[in-house]
């Protein structure tokens, strides 16, 4: 419920920040600037490789490969995400 949501109020004007790939899909759809937590943005461009790739990784784990999850956070992740949201808070202000 909350993920659908987030998806209704999702615009030009919103800065969504989500680790969850279906969700940030749903909101680059609506037009929001969509932000994984460790700073990296998900785009028009980019977001159809996440999709495809995390309904690979489902089906490995569903066959019961073991396929580990992502890298800790880190302070390079921290900053990244800092300078990420920044620009992203730029681009919406000159609007």
């Amino acid at each position: 419920a909350a993920d659908d949501w987030i998806a209704v109020e999702a615009s030009p004007d919103v800065i969504v920040v989500t680790a969850d790939i279906l969700l940030a899909d749903r909101c680059i759809k609506a037009g929001a600037a969509v932000l994984a937590p460790n700073g990296k943005p998900f785009t028009p461009n980019s977001i159809g490789t996440a999709v495809a790739t995390r309904a690979i990784m489902s089906d490995l784990r569903a066959g019961g490969d073991a396929v580990g999850g992502p890298p800790p956070f880190s302070k390079g992740d921290r900053s990244r995400f800092l300078s990420a949201l920044d620009e992203a808070l730029v681009r919406l202000r000159r609007r």
